[in-house]
């Protein structure tokens, strides 16, 4: 099938859509605002009925979903500490079947203008493309996000994002098997090598990417001397995030121009969400915050329409990828 990456900018003016000021439209899809929330947070939309207001945000990434069920790792999975908190959920979800029958029909039903980009993980290469041909033709599905994060169990567990030749058979795989937008969710970890697996990413067929994924950590309790999560290490989101974020999402905007970006990481404010834009991001993804304040979107979305008002920014669009590197 062809790529999706449209022949039109992949971040087009509000202004020529007839959407909010606030709109962007982001691999040919409208989106009313930039933020969107992040997957393993907003769960597929209907576990956050009546405690998050999901038409005031641009959209939402759902939970992983594996071709089988996962039942992930066992208590206690979330501890916070004073920069964010850690995690290992272990990417727990009802697996596929379930997921299509009983969690994805609810979001189009109840909030058809806010977009839903559907998480993807595997074991191997090839659940991926399963899991996205299975998931293609359902309503209300936008777009897809592959997480690259997860080991290749297959390949000896090394993540399919530390591997290129895995990393491009897993995305010329998925753009098979749909013409949606794919999005390729990458890892901190790969430091400044993150642009070459961007690239790679790109050039097998993937429309953008989501940057970044949690940083791996440890946080410890001092009184058990023991780790504060069962798993033991765990990913590191919220505040502690934020410069990591930044830095990748404006290593990769620079290297790859004009590639849509998901700016993901320690979002907790409108001023955030404007840095991401000007690091180059298209859309901005909130997390742990949202985590810790169901209210918290919804807030960030006002503070940034506050902020685009007081500099007198009357397209977003125009502010994406304008950060002035000191020369």
């Amino acid at each position: 099938m062809p790529s999706s990456a449209a022949a039109s900018p992949p971040t087009a003016p509000a202004t020529e859509l007839g959407i909010p000021p606030l709109g962007v439209r982001v691999a040919g899809l409208a989106f009313r605002n930039p933020i969107v929330l992040a997957s393993g947070t907003a769960g597929f939309g209907v576990e956050l009925d009546e405690v998050v207001d999901l038409s005031a945000v641009g959209g939402i990434a759902t939970k992983a979903v594996s071709v089988v069920p996962r039942t992930g790792n066992p208590a206690l999975r979330v501890s916070e500490f004073a920069g964010g908190r850690i995690n290992a959920l272990g990417l727990a979800n009802p697996g596929l079947e379930a997921v299509k029958r009983d969690y994805l029909p609810w979001m189009p039903a109840h909030h058809p203008g806010t977009r839903l980009v559907v998480n993807v993980v595997g074991n191997s290469i090839e659940d991926f493309a399963t899991v996205v041909a299975a998931l293609d033709g359902e309503r209300g599905v936008d777009a897809f996000e592959l997480n690259v994060s997860c080991p290749n169990v297959k390949a000896g567990g090394l993540e399919f994002g530390a591997d290129p030749r895995a990393l491009a058979a897993l995305v010329t795989g998925a753009r098979a098997v749909t013409a949606r937008p794919i999005f390729v969710k990458l890892s901190p970890t790969l430091g400044a090598g993150i642009v070459d697996t961007a690239r790679v990413a790109i050039d097998s067929g993937a429309t953008g990417l989501t940057v970044v994924n949690t940083m791996p950590g440890l946080v410890i309790d001092t009184r058990r001397r023991r780790p504060k999560i069962s798993f033991g290490s765990g990913g590191i989101s919220g505040p502690a995030l934020l410069p990591m974020g930044l830095l990748a999402t404006w290593r990769v905007s620079q290297a790859l121009p004009g590639v849509p970006l998901i700016g993901l990481g320690g979002v907790s404010s409108g001023d955030d969400a404007v840095q991401y834009l000007l690091a180059g991001a298209s859309l901005v993804g909130v997390g742990t915050a949202a985590m810790r304040d169901p209210r918290a979107p919804e807030r960030i979305v006002r503070q940034l329409r506050a902020w685009t008002e007081r500099e007198g920014v009357r397209d977003l669009t125009t502010l994406i990828g304008t950060l002035q590197w000191p020369t």
